[in-house]
């Protein structure tokens, strides 16, 4: 079923920005209270508890429940159930005398914006994006509800769904690209498109349609748009699902195989990770723990899930991890550093090794060569199709972590850094693929991670040429840019076609020899 999402008001943006700015950036007006028996740092606090979360996701699907999810970590089981009664009060003021470090600064940005390119042309801009700050995926009862006795962020959202602080950051994401398009002249000032000059179109879950939704308020502020989705709300589009659509006995060795030889090892180095994760969530004071139900994270009881169509999972210790780690790292970003932690003080490298185990989480998932080039297809042909419609200008399409990752897995993109942010994925982080010319004509491709790094997210910053985002210009393994860091219009066409067509290869090797 098909349904159109109308875009919400950019005077409903605007107010939103103006609220939060006056009052919500620091998150005071969300961290205070009385609450009904956990702690969280130290102070008692009032918190809401979120409905049961039906939805899944990808990191976002963490540990999420069987089923569609959307991105690895996104939706995990991560469940931050908060304002429990009857648990025990404890206090979170008295661990870890390590120094706090300031949030990794913003990298300064070049004498030219991030995303332009001097000498070229700019015609045609697709992006591929992450929805923005949401609140975890909790339900009663869950792992983050049972692993802790301390009480998580009171969000400004319902379980899964976009926060206050996530729209007013994409909003403020959209304005950015808005002042970066009119520079490059792709955009007139106030720009009213006409249909098909633009698109829209994000996964039919509240968070990315929300999303989009105030991407588009920041971006076309007086353009009438609508937010396009192709499934029934709060379900899973099969081209944001990053599911597996075959899988014979043959297909899932070589998958399970593959992903083993590329990730035990990862796996195994997580024990230091695991370690604090423990010791930041005082799991040992927990229900779990008291009860005997749970001792401990392993490194040594990964189990791969690989069902015809579903996403792939994982059980054991690195599912449950994530979904904790997703909840920290989000409570970090809302939240005031000592309140995420319920009352310790991280070094900004103790936050990373956080976030690192879902960055593992979602590898493991997600990019295995064998499994990329499947799950990412859908999202792969819709890219391309875009890219090749002549008559539209900007793509906007919103979806989750395991759609960049499997995509950019897909694409054989080299690995990168990303500064200034905790997750190799970052929230509301987006592909940006554009398409250039030169003075002689010639078209050319950039390709280009983009993301508000941890101060942005935190202080909810102005975005604007002076005050950008962050952005990695991202490498082909096998393709040669030129001396701009720009890849031939073939060059890259010719890439998307080769990862496109690899999922073909996967059914004649083990779909239709299978049935041979």
């Amino acid at each position: 079923m098909k349904t159109n999402m109308k875009k919400i008001c950019s005077f409903a943006a605007a107010l939103a920005l103006a609220l939060t700015m006056a009052g919500c950036a620091g998150t005071a007006s969300q961290s205070a209270g009385t609450s009904s028996g956990k702690t969280t740092s130290g102070t008692e606090s009032t918190v809401s508890k979120a409905p049961d979360a039906k939805d899944t996701g990808s990191t976002e699907s963490t540990a999420s429940e069987a089923g569609s999810t959307g991105s690895a970590v996104e939706d995990s089981s991560s469940s931050a159930v908060s304002g429990d009664t009857g648990k025990a009060e404890s206090t979170a003021t008295d661990q870890s005398t390590t120094e706090p470090s300031e949030p990794t600064a913003a990298p300064e940005a070049d004498e030219t914006d991030v995303l332009s390119r001097e000498g070229y042309t700019l015609e045609k801009v697709v992006v591929l994006s992450r929805h923005n700050i949401r609140a975890p995926m909790s339900t009663k009862g869950s792992a983050l509800d049972t692993l802790t006795p301390y009480d998580w962020f009171p969000w400004s959202s319902n379980a899964s769904q976009l926060s206050v602080r996530g729209g007013v950051l994409e909003t403020a994401m959209g304005q950015y690209f808005r002042k970066w398009l009119e520079k490059e002249k792709l955009f007139p000032e106030n720009y009213q498109p006409e249909a098909g000059d633009v698109r829209f179109y994000a996964n039919a879950k509240q968070r990315t349609i929300a999303t989009a939704n105030f991407f588009k308020s920041g971006l076309l502020p007086v353009g009438e748009i609508w937010v396009e989705t192709q499934a029934e709300y709060d379900t899973m589009d099969p081209i944001f699902t990053p599911q597996l659509t075959f899988v014979t006995d043959e297909y899932r060795k070589a998958m399970s195989a593959q992903m083993h030889e590329m990730f035990d090892e990862e796996i195994a180095g997580l024990s230091e990770n695991y370690a604090l994760l423990s010791e930041v969530l005082n799991v040992e004071e927990s229900e779990d723990w008291k009860s005997g139900k749970f001792t401990g994270f392993k490194t040594d009881d990964t189990e791969f899930v690989l069902e015809e169509g579903k996403e792939p999972s994982i059980n054991g210790s690195l599912k449950t991890a994530c979904s904790l780690s997703d909840a920290l790292v989000l409570q970090y970003f809302e939240a005031d550093a000592a309140q995420a932690a319920f009352g310790r003080e991280l070094t900004e490298e103790q936050w990373k090794s956080i976030s690192k185990i879902k960055d593992v989480y979602g590898d493991v998932l997600f990019t295995a060569p064998l499994v990329a080039a499947h799950v990412a297809n859908p999202l792969l042909r819709e890219i391309t199709s875009e890219l090749e419609n002549s008559d539209r200008t900007f793509t906007f399409l919103c979806g989750h972590d395991s759609n960049i990752s499997s995509v950019l897995a897909a694409l054989s993109v080299e690995d990168y850094e990303h500064p200034g942010t905790l997750e190799k994925t970052p929230i509301g982080g987006k592909v940006v693929i554009g398409r250039w010319a030169d003075a002689d004509g010639k078209e050319y491709i950039s390709v280009d991670l983009v993301y508000q790094t941890t101060p942005q997210l935190q202080g909810v910053s102005l975005l604007d040429l002076n005050n950008p985002p962050a952005a990695v210009h991202l490498a082909f393994a096998g393709l040669s840019a030129n001396a701009d860091g720009l890849y031939t219009l073939e060059a890259f066409d010719g890439r998307l076609w080769e990862a496109i067509n690899k999922y073909e290869e996967l059914i004649d090797t083990y779909l239709m020899a299978n049935a041979a």
